[in-house]
């Protein structure tokens, strides 16, 4: 992660984000089993580049996992079922996304077709609006991912370019938070 900042000045780490069903936390110990699951799921990184054998993850994932800034854990009746970023990336990105924060999300099939991912997606973005007034946030994921372009619009996120990388077409969208006028 070293071409990533995080989304400072925020302070780190936030009160848990409660929604009707779901609670966004900073990633704990408990959590090593189910980030272990979520990155050897195929079905999860189907359009991420494949995923990691597990026997690695095991072997390398610290007893607590991906704690670092913008790194939010999503629970649902006290169990970990997906996870939220949301950071500053540098590097291997396009024009229009530089300098502003990046979302992105990974939930395990299990908690698939719910609406969880869209309320969790919308609370860390209701979050970061109230921390940094007024800042757009983008999102870039395979055009052929149906769900996370069906999830892009439901969040209100809007296209702003379309490109080739990694060897298929990306969509590159931007949300902007509304706000309240004069």
């Amino acid at each position: 992660m070293s071409d990533e900042i995080t989304v400072h000045p925020l302070p780190w780490p936030p009160a848990p984000i409660r929604t009707e069903r779901l609670v966004l936390r900073e990633p704990g110990t408990r959590d090593r089993a189910a980030f272990i699951e979520l990155l050897a799921s195929p079905e999860v990184h189907t359009y991420l580049g494949g995923p990691r054998p597990r026997d690695e993850l095991e072997r390398e994932m610290s007893p607590v996992p991906e704690r670092w800034p913008g790194s939010f854990v999503v629970e649902l009746d006290g169990s970990m079922i997906g996870q939220i970023l949301l950071r500053r990336a540098t590097g291997n990105r396009r024009p229009a996304a530089a300098g502003k924060a990046d979302l992105g999300y990974l939930f395990l099939p299990r908690a698939w077709g719910f609406g969880y991912a869209a309320e969790a997606c919308a609370a860390a973005l209701g979050w970061f609006a109230d921390a940094l007034p007024g800042e757009p946030v983008v999102l870039a994921t395979q055009t052929a991912n149906d769900r996370s372009m069906r999830l892009a619009a439901k969040l209100g996120f809007t296209e702003v370019e379309r490109f080739e990388a990694w060897g298929a077409e990306q969509w590159l969208g931007m949300w902007s938070p509304v706000t309240p006028s004069a």
